[in-house]
């Protein structure tokens, strides 16, 4: 893979320097927030053979260059716009700056708050629900599990 060449074709067919705000990378892909969306030839993006897919996703377009590649493809990138070289963090935090909606981003800072702890709130779930079937009287017998059998 020609990286320099890539970087340009992807520039390129983003519609140069100007249309990227920001851009950064992770194992296997170009993350990108992008001035105007309209502006994007999908058609070149999807017909070069090194782009492996592009999608949108939380106010970011990513681009699917593949692990070893999409490091290279990203110095080539940040060399021809001039960006700083950012973090993946750095693209969340410009990406949720370009979603000006406020009911939007109130939404999504409550689910990033408690998206995290539903698995916790879960498992609490189970263990209070397991708690009420061994402690419950007359539920299979006269008295509770816990009294017929004390080793649980």
């Amino acid at each position: 893979m020609n990286h320099a060449k890539v970087a340009k074709d992807v520039l390129n067919a983003l519609n140069g320097k100007d249309n990227i705000k920001a851009a950064a990378h992770c194992a296997t892909r170009l993350r990108l927030v992008i001035n105007d969306e309209s502006k994007i030839d999908q058609k070149a993006l999807d017909a070069h053979p090194d782009v492996k897919g592009t999608f949108k996703t939380n106010g970011q377009y990513q681009i699917i260059i593949g692990p070893g590649d999409v490091d290279k493809v990203y110095a080539e990138l940040i060399k021809l716009t001039g960006l700083p070289d950012m973090t993946t963090e750095d693209v969340k935090k410009t990406s949720n700056e370009k979603q000006g909606n406020v009911l939007l981003r109130l939404i999504k800072v409550l689910s990033d708050i408690f998206v995290p702890i539903i698995p916790a709130l879960v498992a609490g779930g189970l263990l209070m629900a397991l708690n009420n079937v061994l402690t419950a009287e007359h539920l299979f017998t006269k008295k509770a599990i816990v009294e017929l059998y004390p080793q649980f």
